[in-house]
């Protein structure tokens, strides 16, 4: 499980890059990475999971290796969970399971919501299936004007070639701008994250994406409950206990949605969900992963998901024999 494969997946954009571990005969795994992050976040994790499976960690638009978005546009939430079922069709997955860290949890929830009978398990590291609108409902407006402002900036500038620096000053801006991550994990992104020229490196990011907030999608409460109520996976969530509560750090402390959309997942889903939290910070999957691939392991190899399995899902559109993986 050491070993790993690059995908390359064409899109109308361009393409989507990936990388995947395991035979494709595998049951198939979709890893979904964190902001600014990339498919490398996995790799730690998944060597520690169960072998028999194929996982595939795509990494998102202007993420990674992939391409970034048009020229002129603005980055809508919606385009992230579009993409995520573009990447699907070109694998020609019918049925799997996704595991997303941050940002990946919240395109992973609303994808599986969406396209309920795709799903069978989502897992989610420190991370929920929607982004609450409890403490953002004043500056959503403001959001979606700074996002058009800073498009139309970056636009303005496009034809400034790209600031380049040495591989330790990128490292240490990634750093400070993320006090959580960690230098060892910081240099497993930046494996992926940058781009070496003759002077020093790049980074391959789209700059759009500076400020998750500029293209998140709040969801209310009324909302969080009926989307929950679309769900036919069954639904992991690992907290981690000194990671982030909410998609805007300054509200770190704030820990009333997440409790909220716990108590909503288990009144809703029953015995379908699971919450377990974990000792570390929001990176804790690569700076301890196995903290929590023991977690994630037991989940993904459940007799529940096996009786599940054999009994057709209520509200499925796709016929029986359409629903192996």
């Amino acid at each position: 499980m050491g070993l790993f494969s690059e995908l390359k997946l064409a899109v109308p954009w361009g393409h989507i890059a990936a990388k995947a571990w395991g035979s494709p005969k595998g049951r198939p795994v979709l890893c979904l990475h964190g902001w600014l992050d990339n498919a490398n976040s996995f790799d730690r994790l998944i060597p520690l999971l169960p072998r028999d499976l194929y996982y595939v960690a795509m990494d998102f638009r202007g993420h990674g290796l992939s391409s970034h978005f048009g020229p002129g546009l603005c980055c809508h939430f919606q385009n992230f969970v579009s993409e995520t079922r573009r990447v699907v069709e070109a694998l020609k997955w019918k049925r799997f399971s996704i595991l997303g860290h941050s940002f990946g949890g919240f395109v992973g929830g609303m994808f599986s919501c969406v396209f309920p009978e795709m799903v069978d398990e989502l897992i989610m590291l420190d991370s929920l299936p929607f982004a609450l609108d409890t403490n953002e409902v004043d500056n959503l407006l403001t959001y979606k004007r700074k996002a058009i402002e800073h498009t139309l900036q970056l636009d303005a500038a496009a034809k400034k070639p790209p600031r380049v620096l040495s591989l330790e000053e990128t490292l240490q801006r990634l750093l400070k701008a993320n006090t959580q991550l960690g230098e060892e994990c910081g240099k497993i992104l930046l494996q992926r994250g940058t781009t070496r020229v003759a002077t020093g490196v790049v980074m391959n990011r789209d700059r759009r994406m500076d400020l998750l907030e500029h293209c998140m999608e709040f969801v209310s409460r009324e909302r969080a409950v009926l989307f929950i109520k679309k769900l036919q996976a069954r639904v992991l969530l690992i907290k981690a206990l000194q990671g982030y509560y909410d998609v805007r750090r300054e509200n770190d402390n704030k820990k009333e949605p997440v409790v909220f959309m716990v108590d909503t997942l288990k009144s809703v889903l029953k015995e379908r969900f699971q919450y377990v939290e974990v000792p570390g910070n929001h990176y804790v999957h690569m700076q301890q992963p196995n903290r929590v691939a023991g977690v994630v392991s037991s989940f993904l190899e459940s007799e529940d998901r096996l009786q599940a399995q054999l009994e057709p899902l209520a509200s499925a559109t796709q016929t029986p024999s359409s629903q192996g993986p």
